[in-house]
This record gives structure tokens, sequence and C-alpha cells, in this order.
């Protein structure tokens, strides 16, 4: 398996990474140079990439080398992959020497066991690649591959080829801990502007190849077993929440994103619901709850105008739709300056240490150094009895809560809202471990009670950012600045009382008293 992270950076700031005091210090021997040209191979329809996987050749000092990487997870920049690697003669792959490098339980030596695959193969873009090696060795006696690459990767034909470069470090794990990659990153840092790579150059040059545009990223379904300690649930948890956040960090960086900025959020939100699930026998440290809360309010301002100016102005009708349609356009340009603050917060180097720092202290677990000794026999305990007294204790805090929905103010439903939020989350990390039967409908009448719910929320949004926007529009001047916002104030002043009429009308008219009825009834999966 192998372990590497991936960072990237300028072009204008290589110089300062090789003058780095840490590669000086850390080096064993001189650095390699080296000069690589690598043909990935594919079916025309890329069933290689369709099964996350990727086969190149690679050029090297006069040495041809196969390379098969496939499965793993990236999680915070952290990819883990498993590799199967092999000299051949020339530049086509060696498939009978993969057959028998790869393990029979590996579900990519099967598909390569394909006639149609096999005959298929032709290559789909190449990269030429300047590469800097040092190998490094931590004082703790970890050793850490540290490569600097440089160059392009290239797709089609003279006629219409395209084109991407390339300026990137990728700190591979030899032997030790994973824990001191992150060590070196968060060194590098200090002085060197980085951002953390999600893609491998494979996946940026089947984006290339295929003309793929960025899809936002949703939260994939955990496996988890039985069997599995309360700890090792933990990080399954941590690392899947991660590569939802992770996985949209592009998309919110490209600015214009919606679901991005969407999908990120809720990976984000999701990540913060574990930490308070397992609270009592782990703590993140103070700096990083810090982070993220500060990354939660950037994707937050940028979520909530795009929710009003995309979902809750777009749905009136009648007489508010005319004033809803001057205020959309306002709302819609402050969604965008939201947004360019978003990106900016997703390629910055804060956003960087915070990811860092986060995939350190789940690879180190450097929460056991203070726990108790009956923490740690819990946490080293299976998972179920914990999972199911979990759910109870959510579900518990969610009936009490509702107990006077149907007369509570804003703020009591919207603490409602917000536990029927953790209670779903923990019902679907925790959803393998319970019959499917059992947890579909529990999750569907949460997910029904959280609908009603969100939109007398988004009504409650919609009011303090309509309060705002007369007096963050700006472009115009004098006397005709004055008169925009005080027609934007009217308009907002209107849809404010039609939305608050008819929060009303929807807290009275039968649809939330039912799905709160309907998840009372809902027997817990537990």
């Amino acid at each position: 398996m192998e372990i590497e992270l991936k960072l990237l950076l300028a072009q204008q700031d290589v110089s300062r990474l090789r003058a780095h005091p840490l590669l000086a210090h850390s080096t064993q021997g001189a650095p390699q140079l080296l000069r690589m040209h690598d043909i990935y191979v594919d079916t025309p329809d890329l069933q290689l990439c369709r099964h996350q996987a990727g086969l190149r050749v690679r050029q090297v000092d006069g040495r041809w080398v196969q390379t098969l990487k496939a499965g793993g997870t990236v999680s915070g920049g952290l990819h883990s992959r498993h590799e199967w690697e092999g000299e051949v003669p020339g530049p086509q792959p060696d498939l009978a020497a993969l057959d028998s490098a790869i393990g029979r339980k590996q579900p990519i030596r099967a598909l390569l066991r394909q006639d149609a695959i096999r005959g298929a193969l032709q290559p789909v873009f190449t990269t030429r690649m300047e590469r800097t090696v040092w190998q490094l060795r931590t004082p703790q006696g970890d050793e850490i591959e540290c490569v600097l690459d440089q160059g392009v990767i290239e797709s089609g034909a003279d006629g219409a080829a395209r084109s991407v470069p390339v300026s990137e470090i990728e700190l591979e794990l030899k032997q030790g801990q994973a824990s001191s990659l992150f060590d070196v990153a968060l060194a590098l840092l200090q002085d060197v502007p980085l951002q953390l790579g999600h893609m491998s150059k494979a996946e940026r040059g089947y984006r290339l190849a295929a003309s793929q545009p960025l899809q936002a990223v949703k939260a994939q379904p955990l496996a988890l077993d039985a069997a599995m300690s309360v700890e090792q649930v933990f990080l399954a948890i941590a690392g899947n929440c991660l590569e939802q956040v992770s996985g949209n960090q592009d998309g919110v960086a490209g600015g214009e994103d919606v679901e991005s900025v969407h999908q990120m959020r809720v990976g984000l939100r999701r990540l913060r619901s574990a930490l308070g699930m397992f609270k009592s026998l782990l703590a993140l440290p103070d700096a990083l709850k810090d982070e993220l809360e500060w990354l939660g309010g950037a994707l937050g301002e940028a979520r909530d105008w795009d929710v009003l100016a995309g979902n809750t102005l777009a749905q009136l009708d009648g007489a508010a739709a005319a004033d809803a349609s001057a205020l959309a356009e306002a709302a819609h340009a402050q969604a965008r300056l939201k947004h360019e603050l978003a990106a900016q917060a997703v390629t910055s180097a804060r956003y960087t240490a915070c990811m860092l720092g986060l995939q350190r202290w789940l690879q180190a677990r450097a929460w056991r150094d203070s726990c108790s000794v009956r923490q740690l026999r819990r946490l080293d305990a299976h998972v179920s009895p914990f999972a199911r007294a979990t759910l109870r204790k959510d579900q518990r805090r969610l009936m009490q809560r509702g107990k006077r929905l149907l007369h509570a103010t804003p703020q009591q439903r919207h603490r409602v809202r917000i536990a029927a939020k953790k209670t779903r989350y923990a019902t679907e990390f925790f959803a393998s471990l319970f019959a499917g039967r059992a947890v579909k409908p529990y999750v569907g009448r949460l997910s029904a009670l959280q609908d009603e719910l969100g939109w007398l929320n988004d009504v409650q949004v919609a009011d303090r950012l309509l309060r705002q926007l007369p007096e963050v529009q700006t472009g115009q001047a004098g006397q005709a600045e004055q008169f925009a916002q005080d027609g934007l104030r009217l308009h907002a002043a209107f849809v404010r009382g039609y939305l608050a009429a008819r929060a009303q009308a929807q807290g009275s008219d039968g649809r939330m008293h039912k799905a709160w009825r309907r998840f009372k009834a809902a027997r817990l999966p537990a």
C-alpha cells in the first residue's frame, strides 16, 4: 500500500522549496535528478478509470517501468492506494507480469483478465516531468521520499492537443509513522505557500483526456464491521468526512460551483457531528476547533446567500414574485462575492495547515496520550454497544427538544432541527452495523422532518439577509445609489412579511405535525 501526501506549489515558489532548511538538514545523500516520460493506457471508454485504477509505462534513465495503481482513498490530501510495479522491455504494458503480481482478491485482477479489456488498451494521455528526489530521515527515524515534479500533462493529437502544467510535491512514506508526513509538510508550509493536492496526475490526465468538468462530491456510504473497535470506527468516520471535504476543495476553489460549496459544508458538519459523538473519549485540540469554525463560517456565508437567491426567493409566486426578482439579482451578486471569499479560504495556507493538522492528529491518535485507563478500554472495545448507546441518546435528545415543537419559537425549532440532523448523521454513520430494512425508514422519516424544519429555518436566514441586503449593495453613486437602496429596502420589507406569513401558515397546516408524528412512530434501528 502506497501512502503519500500531495501538495501543490506555484512555480515562483520552487526556489524557496529547494532552499528550505529541512531539506538541507534531513536529506540522506545528494538529491536525485530525473527526467521522466509516462504513457497512461486505458480502453477507449476508460474502463480502468471507471474502476478507479491507473496503468502507466514510464521511461526513466533508459529503462521502462510499468505501474498499476488501484483502489485506496484520498483524505485531506493523504493518498493511500494499492500499487504494483515492475520493469518491462518497452513502452507497452506486460499484463502477464501484472497478473502474477496482483493478489487474487483484488478486483482489478479480474478486470485485466477480460479479453475485451486486454485487447483494447491504448495510450490516452502522457506526462513529461523533471523530477527532483530527496530521501529524508526524520529525527524520529522515519524515512520519507520527498519528490518535486515540474512538467506537463498532455492529451490528444496535434490538431486537438490539450495540456495542463504540473508543479507539485509528493511526500511518500517509506518507513515509519504516517503522521511524520504531516510533520514534514507543516514544516515546509512555514516558509513555502502550499495547497493540498486532491487529484493524482492520473486523475488530472483523465479529466483532461475526457474533458470532464469538476463534480461535487457527496458523502460515500461507510462499510463498518461489528468486530471493529470504537477507535477504528471513529477513524473510519473521520476519514470519510474528510474525503467529502477535500473532494470538494477544487470545486470551491473555482469560485462558482454552488453544489461544491454545499457538499464541502456538509462534509464539515458531518465531521463536527462525529467529533461530538466521540467527545467523551477523545477531544480535538482547541486550536483545530477554532480553525474548523473559521472554515465553516466561510462556507456558511456563501451557502446562506446561495439558498436565499436560488431557493427561497426563486420559490415565491404571486404578488411576491416581482419583488423577489430584484432581490434575487442582488442576492446572487452577494453570493458570488461570498464564493470568492470561500475560494480564497480553501486556497490559503491557513486551510492547508488546518487540514494537515487534522490529519496529523488522526494519524498519530494523539488523544490516547491524555486518555484515562477507562477511556482507553472503551476506545478498544467493540463498536456495537457504543453505536446503540449513541443512537438511543440522540433519539432521547431529539424527543425531548421536540415535545413542544408545534408551538415552538424559531430558536426552539432550530434546536430541534440541529438535533434531528445530528441524529440522522449518527444513524448514517452506523448504518452498516444494523439491518438495512430498519435503517432506511428511520432515516427517511428523519429526512422528512428535517425538510419541514429546514424551510422554516431558511425563512429565518432569509429575514436576516434581507435586512442586510440594501446596505451591502454598491456600484452606483450619490442619489442614484440611495434610490436603489431605498427600492431594495421596500422590496425586502414586503418579501420578509410575505415569508413570515407563509412560514406561520406552514407551521400550522399540519405538515410539520405529520412529519413529527411519523418520526415518533419510527422504530430506532438499534
